[in-house]
């Protein structure tokens, strides 16, 4: 077994317990500390983990749901498994894959 980092990240959770429970919400609250973002940015933000994340925005969440960093994000260990070489001499790596999605496409109305 081979460790590995991740992260779970508790926006929509501390939103919910404060009663927010509109992404849209978030966008003049964001405002407020000068973090100008769409509808859809804040969307992805509410309901994805951000692979990257401004301090500047961090801290303007923290600030609106009165929270800390560490209320936001849980540091989480992912167990990788990695599988012994194969006979034939390849090298397999067997990963545990992430939870799939499902996705909607929305096209624009009149198309």
């Amino acid at each position: 077994m081979r460790k590995q980092m991740g992260f779970r990240w508790n926006l929509r959770r501390l939103m919910a317990d404060r009663d927010m429970f509109q992404t849209t919400d978030l966008v003049p609250k964001l405002a407020e500390y000068g973090i100008h973002l769409s509808r859809e940015q804040v969307y992805r933000l509410v309901t994805q983990n951000p692979q990257r994340l401004s301090m500047d925005t961090l801290a303007a969440l923290c600030g609106i749901l009165q929270c800390t960093p560490a209320d936001l994000i849980k540091v989480v260990e992912v167990r990788m498994q990695v599988a012994k070489p194969a006979a034939s001499g390849e090298s397999a790596t067997s990963a545990v894959a992430p939870p799939s999605r499902r996705t909607h496409v929305r096209r624009p109305e009149g198309l």
